[in-house]
């Protein structure tokens, strides 16, 4: 395929790009002015963002204009990435950076040939600046081709202070404890939690926080590969867990019925709307942003959250999700979308959008006085403190056919065993076969 190509940067103009501070010649270069290596090339950035998140990440395009003279443009794939960006590769219209919110997508499209691997500069940034298990996770076959610019926090429980202070407990520890208050709460009046069962995702978040906890991280890291069989003894362990939850009345709010009729807004509704029914909701570090801009709770006051709690005696989990920077290899201006990951992986461009909000970066070097306020601030510090024990959703990691599709794979039959979970061996069968199938083996 045909394609026009830039000038590969130069050392230097990597140099100016990180720092913004010294040009070839050694004079000094200010970030918004001088030296602009880009100036008249075109950067195209396709990713899921739309709304909120699409201005703030375009705030970061912005600062990475101003620094280099680059035009930036942003493309939203909705949330089938993998069959967008394939077509536009097709048709010769392929954008130059690709936001990739899955692992096994990377992989898809590491294992087609699209991607071209990490510059020297962005490789050394994140070996820096962030913990081996990123670098894992945007790696195939050992070149790393993912920058993992944002982050997500999916094991942490949020909870109305004044649902929890009314029924006189406090946050848990350990997962029992959790299922206790939240039997509490339901005597208080107001069901324990709201759970978001008609959006099939939230609920492999749920086993996932609980399988890493109890299983531990091997076995974890076994299943997302699936070198372990989901019929396997832990995996029903886990379900059961699980069913433990979901088959109390008391613990969720509208029952199983209800809760396979409720949309992740509308299960963070159900805790912070004007209306409350349940007194927490689990999910990722995002229902802080619903929570805020829907309906006007102040985040550490009337909003506010505790660790997913540990599960019989394991470590309390810590799993993660991610949009990671990939730059395609038929990209008219690929180089320049190099450039733009060296920026990426810059403290400096992640600052931009923690500032804004609604952002966690996982990268070691960003400063916590970034983030707006104390309890996103608590968030990503606990994010980065994981280290290498953090684990990346398990569901992003399958191919989407199991683990990303509505109506089918682990999200549907999750939705089944929500329904009815009298027999998990039965549904531990059910998820082999469907892995399986989509795994190849």
């Amino acid at each position: 395929m045909m394609r026009r190509r830039t000038t590969l940067l130069t050392g230097c103009t990597a140099l100016v790009l990180a720092l913004g501070a010294t040009a070839c010649g050694g004079g000094p270069v200010s970030a918004g002015g001088g030296d602009k290596p880009l100036g008249g090339q075109t950067v195209t950035v396709a990713g899921v963002w739309s709304g909120a998140e699409q201005e703030n990440f375009q705030k970061v395009l912005d600062a990475f204009a101003e620094k280099t003279g680059a035009e930036t443009e942003f493309v939203s794939t909705g949330d089938n990435v993998s069959t967008v960006v394939g077509s536009k590769i097709e048709g010769g219209n392929a954008p130059d950076v690709v936001m990739v919110p899955q692992v096994g997508v990377l992989k898809q499209f590491a294992e087609a040939g699209w991607l071209k691997p990490l510059s020297d500069t962005t490789q050394k940034s994140v070996s820096a600046n962030y913990a081996n298990v990123w670098k894992n996770y945007g790696s195939v076959d050992g070149t790393l081709y993912g920058l993992y610019f944002k982050a997500a926090h999916k094991s942490t429980v949020w909870y109305s202070p004044d649902a929890l202070t009314q029924a006189g407990v406090q946050p848990p520890k350990t997962y029992d404890e959790m299922l206790r208050a939240g039997r509490t709460v339901s005597d208080s009046g107001l069901a324990a939690f709201a759970v978001a069962g008609q959006d099939g995702w939230t609920l492999t978040d749920w086993f996932e926080n609980v399988y890493l906890s109890q299983a531990g991280p091997e076995k974890y890291d076994a299943l997302a590969a699936h070198e372990l069989k989901w019929t396997d003894a832990s995996v029903v362990e886990a379900l059961t867990t699980l069913g433990e939850l979901f088959r109390d009345e008391q613990l969720v709010a509208g029952g199983q019925k209800g809760a396979l009729t409720t949309d992740f807004p509308g299960s963070v509704e159900k805790v912070f709307g004007p209306e409350p029914e349940a007194g927490m909701v689990y999910e990722g570090d995002f229902v802080a942003g619903v929570a805020k801009d829907q309906f006007g709770r102040s985040i550490g006051e009337d909003a506010d959250f505790f660790p997913f709690p540990a599960v019989d005696g394991g470590e309390a989990p810590v799993v993660s999700g991610g949009d990671a920077a990939v730059v395609l290899k038929d990209g008219k201006n690929a180089e320049a979308g190099m450039a733009l990951l060296e920026y990426l992986a810059t403290p400096e461009a992640a600052a931009v959008w923690a500032g804004a909000g609604g952002f966690l970066s996982p990268n070691q070097k960003l400063d916590a006085a970034s983030y707006g306020d104390d309890v996103t601030r608590a968030t990503a510090e606990s994010l980065v403190q994981a280290g290498d024990s953090v684990r990346f959703d398990m569901s992003d990691q399958a191919p989407a056919a199991f683990g990303g599709t509505k109506g089918a794979g682990e999200w549907k039959i999750l939705q089944d065993f929500l329904r009815d979970p009298s027999d998990p061996k039965a549904t531990a069968a059910e998820l082999e076969a469907a892995a399986a199938k989509a795994y190849g083996n």
